[in-house]
């Protein structure tokens, strides 16, 4: 039986071989991840009720706990409509470019070079810029524990860097030589979240008893100390949940890596928001239950889930305790952050979409990774932190400039297949939104793009100052100059985008399954040698 099992595996991983090679690409990326340790790895991410806990204070003064709770609610509908429209192209075309790759194939011939590039240049940047975030909330956490105990410490920007840079090459060193561990790493890291979720929700719940928040204050309390008009204000108040659930496209970036990719990927991509709004909607609302003057939490030097912490259990130690599982799941999510932009690099290299995309368009043959693109990554996450020293309202319009990009790049290819009359993609895919809901889901996730994109670079208060300006906006359009620079420079001349055999893959035809099998026979012999 094992040695039957073994077959199958192997045959299943050479078709998925010969799927990608029909996708313009050979298999170099070992396929180590399990469907566990896969979802570990995109729930890793996304850190869903850690980050939402992390921002609440961004949240609660643009809406109040009404916003955070079912601005949620919103965004998780909104995404889970997103998701459910890249999944369809996940299932027919699993690559690691994801988006620009599904452009290419989708767009008008003689715009498909152009939007393939722009879109690739898009995602890689904001792929770069969101693994500047796992260092940032980490470092915040053991900055605001350091506040908790010692009343007297004042925070310093260069404290807070140099721990940024210890989660910085943390997740480089474990990224470069520990790939064979990732699956179990990313794996420990979604059971370690959930477990912190469990843990923390019911002890605080047991500590603040019975002295709880109404029901009322939880789900229904409205709060407006930003300027703009109430309705405007609620609306600013759903970025909390965007930025919670941003990231999900890393399973398409990590989809070589996966056998049986069109199958588990769509899964894994619609799982990851699922758990994420679930676990997210009930750790809010334990949180709020469990505040004693929401004034505080907004205001706290120890920021607001210890303050949170502080209001249930009453002990700075047990905060400092029940605080370690959102730290860990920082230090999962940086890691993963790095695995997930040097995968981003990686493919659009591989397509000559960046300068020198034959440097990091290379594995490196003993550790089995990208390591090149590994450290373009790293060594951009450290350049922001430089940032960071200099300017932190700079290094922060960087990081939403991230989730802007990220959200622009998931409604490209839905929105060309849809003025397009969803007809662009096989017929014979794994995972396909019937008739009617096909269009619904694709026109709800294209507008949420829209009105989240329109919100993050927007002013966060009245009136707008130097110092309260969202310059989001402005880091943005770097990107977008950047993209257009390279192209004209770049691009034009040696980007030709992905290559497919579309007739190939849209027939169900695996060509080439024996040679490769034949290798992995060949490879096993030499090494049983």
């Amino acid at each position: 039986m094992g040695e039957t099992e073994e077959q199958g595996r192997r045959l299943s991983i050479a078709q998925d071989a010969a799927a990608l090679a029909h996708l313009g690409h050979k298999q170099e990326l070992k396929r180590n991840f399990s469907m566990i340790s896969m979802l570990g790895l995109a729930f890793a991410i996304l850190n869903t009720w850690t980050a939402l806990a992390a921002s609440i204070s961004v949240a609660l003064p643009s809406g109040g706990p009404s916003s955070v709770v079912w601005g949620l609610i919103v965004a998780g509908i909104c995404n889970l409509c997103l998701a459910a429209s890249l999944a369809e192209f996940l299932s027919a075309y699993p690559t690691a470019g994801g988006q620009y790759h599904w452009a290419a194939i989708v767009a008008w011939k003689n715009w498909s070079r152009s939007i393939s590039y722009a879109t690739g240049w898009i995602n890689v940047s904001g792929w770069v810029a969101l693994t500047a975030t796992g260092g940032l909330l980490g470092s915040t956490f053991i900055i605001n524990i350091i506040s908790l105990l010692h009343s007297d410490y004042e925070t310093k920007s260069w404290h807070q860097f140099l721990i940024y840079i210890g989660f910085t090459f943390i997740a480089l060193f474990i990224n470069a030589f520990s790939t064979r561990l990732l699956p179990l790493f990313t794996k420990a890291a979604f059971f370690w979240s959930l477990t912190g979720f469990v843990v923390i929700s019911i002890t605080i719940l047991a500590c603040a008893s019975p002295n709880y928040q109404s029901g009322a204050f939880v789900y229904g309390e409205f709060i407006n100390e930003v300027g703009w008009p109430d309705g405007l204000s609620w609306l600013l108040g759903l970025l909390q949940g965007a930025f919670a659930l941003t990231g999900f496209d890393a399973v398409a970036h990590m989809i070589e890596e996966i056998p049986q990719p069109h199958i588990r990927g769509p899964r894994i991509m619609l799982y990851c928001i699922g758990i994420g709004m679930g676990t997210g909607f009930i750790f809010l609302s334990c949180l709020l239950f469990c505040v004693d003057n929401i004034d505080n939490v907004i205001e706290s030097s120890a920021g607001p889930l210890l303050q949170i912490f502080m209001d249930a259990t009453k002990s700075p130690a047990g905060s400092v305790c029940l605080l370690m599982f959102p730290l860990v799941c920082m230090l999962f999510t940086a890691t993963t952050l790095m695995t997930t932009s040097s995968r981003m690099s990686y493919a659009f290299a591989r397509d000559r979409g960046l300068p020198f995309s034959h440097i990091f368009a290379q594995v490196h043959p003993k550790l089995d990774v990208p390591l090149n693109a590994l450290l373009w990554t790293a060594a951009w996450v450290v350049v922001f932190g430089c940032i960071f020293l200099g300017s932190s309202s700079t290094f922060n319009a960087i990081t939403s400039a991230s989730v802007v990009a990220l959200g622009v790049t998931y409604a490209i290819p839905p929105s060309i297949n849809v003025l397009r009359g969803r007809r662009m993609l096989p017929e014979n895919r794994a995972f396909k939104l019937p008739g009617m809901a096909g269009w619904v889901m694709n026109l709800v996730g294209i507008a949420w793009t829209v009105l989240t994109t329109v919100l993050f670079v927007f002013p966060p208060e009245l009136p707008v100052t130097s110092e309260n300006m969202n310059y989001c906006v402005v880091a943005f359009g770097v990107i977008l100059i950047i993209a257009m620079l390279t192209w004209i420079f770049d691009g034009r001349k040696n980007y030709t985008g992905p290559h497919v055999d579309v007739e190939g893959l849209e027939k169900g035809k695996i060509e080439g399954v024996e040679a490769v099998l034949e290798h992995a026979a060949e490879s096993d012999s030499k090494a049983a040698a």
